[in-house]
C-alpha cells in the first residue's frame, strides 16, 4: 500500500502570495465575509473558554457570549453580547490610534444603550477584498485574515442622519486574552 502526501497547495507558504485555481463557489461575498467571521468567533471563545449561543430570532444582536469562572463576584457566569461586522474597505494594520466604521443609527442605537443588564461589544473584522486571501493553512497552524477589532459603544451618541461613524481602537485586538479580560471586568461588575 502507497501512502500519498499532502497536496503543496493546503500548504501555507509564508510571502508566496494567494493560492489560485480553486474553483469557489457563488455564495455572495457579503455571506461568505458573515460566515468568515463566525469562524473567528468560534475560534476566539474556544481558546478563552468560553460557550457560544444564538438568539433566534436575532433582534440586531448575533450572539452571546458566556465566561464561567469561580472568581466571578456578580455570577459564576457571566454573558455579553457580540454584534459582528465584516468589511474588506479598511487595510491591514489601519495607521493610527482608531479606525472609522459606518453604523446605521437604529443599529447604533442599539448598541449604545445604555444602562444594560447585559453588556454589549461590536466586532470588527477587517478581511482582504479577494476570497483567495481570507485564509491559509499549514500542518501548523490556521491563519485567518487580517484581523478583528472591538469595543464597547455603551453612550455613544448618534451624529449622521440615517448613518454614523464609530471609531474602532486599533489597540483592541480582539483575541482569547482580550475576550477574558472582557469577561474579568464584566464579572466584577465592571464594563467591557
Amino acid at each position: 500500500m502507497a501512502l500519498t502526501q499532502p497536496e503543496p497547495g493546503g500548504v501555507l507558504h509564508e510571502g508566496t502570495g494567494p493560492r489560485t485555481g480553486a474553483l469557489r463557489g457563488t455564495l455572495a461575498t457579503t455571506a461568505c465575509m458573515e460566515t468568515l467571521q463566525v469562524g473567528y468567533l468560534h475560534a476566539v471563545a474556544a481558546a478563552a473558554g468560553c460557550s457560544l449561543s444564538q438568539p433566534f430570532p436575532d433582534n440586531g444582536i448575533d450572539w452571546h457570549v458566556s465566561h464561567g469562572a469561580p472568581e466571578h463576584v456578580v455570577d459564576d457566569e457571566v454573558t455579553i453580547k457580540v454584534q459582528l461586522k465584516a468589511t474588506y474597505q479598511i487595510p491591514p494594520r489601519p495607521a493610527g490610534a482608531t479606525f472609522g466604521f459606518t453604523l446605521d443609527n437604529e443599529h447604533l442605537v442599539k448598541l449604545a444603550r445604555t444602562p444594560v443588564a447585559v453588556h454589549k461589544i461590536l466586532v470588527v473584522m477587517l478581511v482582504p477584498r479577494e476570497r483567495e486571501q481570507w485564509l491559509a493553512a499549514g500542518h501548523d497552524r490556521l491563519d485567518l485574515r487580517h484581523c478583528c477589532y472591538w469595543t464597547n459603544l455603551a453612550g455613544h451618541p448618534v451624529t449622521g442622519r440615517r448613518r454614523t461613524t464609530v471609531r474602532i481602537p486599533t489597540t483592541r485586538i480582539f483575541d482569547d486574552r482580550a475576550l477574558c479580560e472582557i469577561m474579568t471586568r464584566v464579572g466584577s461588575g465592571g464594563t467591557p
